[in-house]
């Protein structure tokens, strides 16, 4: 695993609160999401970064050692960001957003929206909530777009404001479309047990807690194997019967797979649009909001059962007017 400032940034949370349990809050994932990450960076790094305490967690030589590079990163990453943009006379609005499905369309919304602004925007992908979190603290977007999970809540640096978008989606399945359960309309969670499943590219989003947490609901944990972001790879693994992943109801048709809906809605996502006060007006927050909106909609005749349980729940719809 090659190491990322998100991974730094939670070593630096861990030493700065001394638990993991307060570093998890602070950083808006579980504590046990955070320890399988603390686990993956200290074999990155050759070592263990903490030890228990009488008083919580500290730092080892080694873990000193990375705290000392990690800091430093952080700190020369955060400067970067505030000079870049004090330099910049004619600024870019710099958009943030992890890889919901709505993005593909979102780009041209903003065009239209932006260009009788007359200003140009600019448009990253992050894997990682925190990540975006982060660099939005950081100056280095102006505003991010992002998903939670079931009663997942990303906390947000001070001096932003937030708005939801869509307020609740049902998660479903993707499977291959020589499943024995693809002819159903519908799929019992229960019924994927022995499935291997392959893991949200997103893991500090709630996803990986909401669907471990579903299925042992339904009497099972789930084997968790790949995580892969390349759609394509994602979508062939699937298709060849390899595994099967959870999928936004707005999700487009893969050759080789079938979505399916999940009864009861076990998982639930909510879309949320974030913006530094300073940088972003709320008129132009308002023109982020509405563009992504729109984005939204025009994916949700995709898939024949989403439409029926969006169309069936006006409460949900996102006011554009």
């Amino acid at each position: 695993m090659q190491l990322e400032l998100r991974h730094l940034e939670a070593v630096c949370r861990i030493a700065e609160t001394g638990s993991l349990g307060r570093a998890a809050a602070r950083l808006g994932v579980s504590q046990p999401a955070l320890s399988a990450q603390l686990r993956r960076i200290e074999r990155a790094t050759g070592g263990e970064l903490f030890v228990r305490g009488r008083h919580g967690v500290d730092p080892t030589p080694l873990g000193e050692f990375v705290l000392a590079k990690a800091r430093r990163v952080l700190g020369e990453m955060d400067a970067l960001a505030a000079g870049a943009r004090a330099a910049e006379p004619h600024p870019t609005l710099r958009l943030g957003c992890i890889l919901l499905v709505l993005v593909d369309r979102l780009l041209g919304e903003l065009d239209q929206e932006l260009e009788l602004e007359g200003q140009e925007i600019a448009v990253s992908i992050e894997h990682s909530v925190t990540t975006l979190s982060r660099m939005l603290g950081a100056g280095q977007y102006d505003a991010i777009v992002y998903g939670e999970c079931n009663d997942h809540e990303v906390p947000l640096p001070e001096g932003t404001a937030a708005r939801t978008l869509i307020p609740k989606e049902p998660f479903c399945v993707r499977m291959s479309a020589a499943h024995p359960l693809a002819a159903r309309e519908r799929v019992e969670l229960a019924d994927l047990a022995g499935e291997t499943w392959m893991t949200l590219v997103e893991d500090d989003d709630g996803g990986p807690e909401a669907l471990v947490a579903a299925c042992r609901k339904a009497g099972f944990t789930p084997t968790l194997r790949y995580r892969i972001a390349d759609r394509k790879m994602h979508y062939d693994l699937i298709a060849g019967g390899r595994a099967i992943s959870v999928s936004q109801p707005t999700a487009p048709p893969a050759e080789g797979t079938v979505l399916r809906p999940l009864a009861g809605d076990p998982i639930t996502g909510r879309i949320r649009l974030a913006w530094n006060r300073a940088a972003v007006s709320e008129r132009r927050a308002g023109l982020l909001y509405r563009a992504a909106g729109r984005a939204y909609l025009a994916n949700v005749p995709t898939n024949d059962f989403h439409r029926a349980w969006w169309d069936s729940r006006p409460e949900l719809h996102p006011v554009l007017d």
